[in-house]
């Protein structure tokens, strides 16, 4: 899940793993894997940094709890 900011300034939560597609049109443009839409403040490459580091941080959390299962 990752913050962004709507065109008028309102703060949500995306799920990254829905982002099928990510669009200067010249607004950021976030295309999701069911067809919605969401044109974000946030330029593309701040979108793609946000959602590189969300992924980061889910599969550093997935490394652990497989170190912790083999008892590391």
């Amino acid at each position: 899940m990752i913050w962004l900011t709507g065109i008028g300034g309102n703060r949500f939560v995306l799920n990254a793993e829905h982002i099928e597609t990510v669009e200067s049109l010249p607004d950021t443009t976030i295309t999701l894997t069911n067809g919605r839409k969401f044109i974000v403040k946030e330029s593309a490459d701040e979108v793609i940094r946000l959602v590189i580091e969300y992924k980061r941080k889910i599969f550093g959390l997935a490394e652990i709890i497989r170190e912790l299962r083999q008892g590391r």
